[in-house]
């Protein structure tokens, strides 16, 4: 499992922590040690496939997604894999931010 810990204060002062869950499928980012968002993926033979996203009703409209969506992908792309994003938000996201184009594969349709 990968984890860091972060803090951003900017954006609410409780302890954050974003970890890669292998057993559960999943990315997770906990706010004093709450899930507050979770990515779901299935891993693939040199894929990542995001497949949805959540966000726990009490942390929506904070940017929370956001800051797990950008610890998910840099941690697929640490580990060498390339990014399929099934997932609307994961996809919306990536179209958004620059620096990960090389080490995605868009689904067909």
């Amino acid at each position: 499992m990968t984890e860091n810990t972060a803090s951003a204060e900017d954006k609410f002062t409780a302890n954050v922590s974003l970890r890669r869950n292998d057993a559960q499928h999943r990315y997770e980012l906990l706010v004093d040690d709450r899930i507050a968002v979770q990515a779901f993926f299935r891993d693939l033979p040199g894929h990542i496939d995001f497949t949805h996203t959540e966000t726990g009703q009490d942390f929506e409209g904070q940017g929370l997604a956001k800051v797990l969506a950008h610890f998910a992908l840099d941690d697929v792309v640490a580990t060498g894999k390339r990014i399929i994003p099934h997932c609307p938000f994961i996809s919306s996201y990536l179209r958004k931010h620059e620096g990960y184009e090389q080490f995605v594969d868009w689904p067909q349709g």
